[in-house]
């Protein structure tokens, strides 16, 4: 079966669209080398010091290495990306907003067994989502090529669209990449990280996108100080989580807006009455949306 390659000019529409029809889909070359080589060198020396994980599922001679916002300048831009920021938004399209739900560098060192080909979004408890209902965008960044032979990501393409199956290795097909390219999936799209069998180290950089109301599973308000987070753009904050999802989700205090907690207004307590009714006017709105749709 073929891979679904599209190029870095694709478009989030595009995106989406092959997201909808398989489940997935590579954008080859999306970011230039010299991004990946800065963050590389950021994180090294945190991916040298992270330990190996203890069961066969996160894999006995693979490291997980999180905290990309903290510890990584250079990944902020790979989070903020605009490509991979449209393309998550029309995918979640049905929340009001949507956040940042993890930041993990994932080094498959020589050796590694193959994963067992999984579903991401039952991170939530094994909640039953609805068929047309995407909870998460995962973004795999190859920060090293990604090739079969290295342990690239296996997935089963269309099986986003399937009731819930065991499947096998021999049923996934691997996602080879270039470094700098970007496998996109849902989290309903089955796969796994593949059997390494080079004498190299495989490395991706997972960023994933989750709807605003759901928690996130890296805690970015801890594993990002306070300090840190003071110094970062608006823009960046939101994503992290710094805002309201529907109409209420997150508030701080006397529902006050949790960007407030990092930049005090001169008077906390203004507005409080227009956030309520703005938040309250998109949450109706994507309600209204979601019901054409699904009508139609």
């Amino acid at each position: 079966m073929e891979v679904v390659h599209l190029p870095a000019t694709a478009t989030p529409d595009e995106i989406n669209a092959a997201l909808r029809d398989h489940g997935y889909a590579i954008v080859d070359n999306l970011v230039p080398a010299d991004l990946m080589d800065r963050i590389d060198a950021e994180m090294a020396p945190y991916v040298q010091d992270t330990l190996y994980g203890d069961d066969g599922f996160v894999g006995k001679h693979t490291k997980r290495t999180g905290a990309m916002i903290a510890r990584s300048p250079a990944a902020r831009e790979l989070i903020m990306n605009p490509t991979a920021l449209g393309a998550a938004g029309r995918l979640l399209e049905k929340a009001t907003t949507f956040q940042l739900h993890l930041t993990q560098i994932i080094s498959v060192f020589p050796g590694s067994k193959a994963q067992p080909i999984h579903r991401d979004q039952v991170a939530w408890d094994f909640f039953p989502f609805p068929q047309d209902y995407e909870v998460q965008c995962n973004i795999l960044w190859a920060l090293t090529d990604y090739t079969e032979e290295m342990g690239a990501t296996r997935v089963v393409p269309g099986s986003h669209l399937l009731p819930d199956k065991h499947y096998t290795i021999e049923e996934s097909i691997a996602a080879e990449m270039t470094r700098g390219s970007a496998l996109f999936y849902t989290g309903k799209v089955y796969h796994g990280a593949g059997e390494n069998r080079s004498d190299k180290v495989r490395q991706a950089i997972n960023i994933t996108y989750a709807v605003g109301w759901v928690r996130q599973e890296e805690n970015q308000y801890l594993t990002t100080p306070l300090e840190v987070a003071r110094t970062l753009p608006e823009d960046l904050l939101k994503v992290m989580g710094y805002q309201m999802g529907c109409f209420a989700m997150g508030y701080v205090g006397d529902f006050e807006d949790p960007m407030t907690v990092l930049h005090p207004p001169a008077e906390r307590k203004v507005l409080n009455t227009d956030i309520i009714a703005r938040k309250a006017g998109e949450a109706m709105d994507a309600q209204k949306l979601y019901a054409d749709s699904t009508a139609a």
